[in-house]
């Protein structure tokens, strides 16, 4: 089985947002996959993914709270016509990447027990960001 869909998100605030339930159902045909690979790929060079913590808010928090340390507002970049939070935004996808990949067991992703997929959302206003979700496995019937 080979499944693509582009999906939506709504627009969201700065920050790392959890979207493993949006992702999960976007796609009901994820239940009738066996065993395969979920493909998870943002059109966006200002936004991110990343697997991370699901329970403790603090871990999104922190780690936005880093990612600002590390690609400051204030530095003297030279691409500045989209605003000032919009190079460190490039800087920060970069670092994190436009995409992940997630198995999949039995109709489920095989996330870890504390994992979950975030959007990382580097601008103060990027606005709705879009996904390009990519199923393959096997779509035998699955196991109980």
């Amino acid at each position: 089985m080979w499944l693509q869909r582009q999906i939506a998100l709504r627009p969201f605030t700065q920050g790392l947002h959890l979207i493993t339930d949006d992702i999960v159902r976007a796609l009901p045909e994820l239940r009738q996959c066996r065993v395969g690979l979920l493909h998870i790929f943002i059109q966006h060079t200002s936004a991110s993914l990343t697997i991370n913590e699901n329970a403790d808010p603090d871990v999104p928090q922190d780690l936005e709270t880093a990612l600002c340390e590390l690609a400051p507002e204030d530095y003297p970049y030279r691409h500045t016509c989209e605003g000032p939070d919009d190079m460190p935004a490039h800087i920060k996808a970069a670092l994190l990447g436009s995409s992940v990949t997630v198995p999949v067991t039995d109709g489920r992703l095989r996330l870890g027990t504390w994992q979950g997929v975030y959007l990382c959302e580097h601008r103060r206003h990027g606005g709705q960001r879009k996904l390009v979700l990519t199923l393959q496995g096997d779509a035998a019937a699955v196991q109980q």
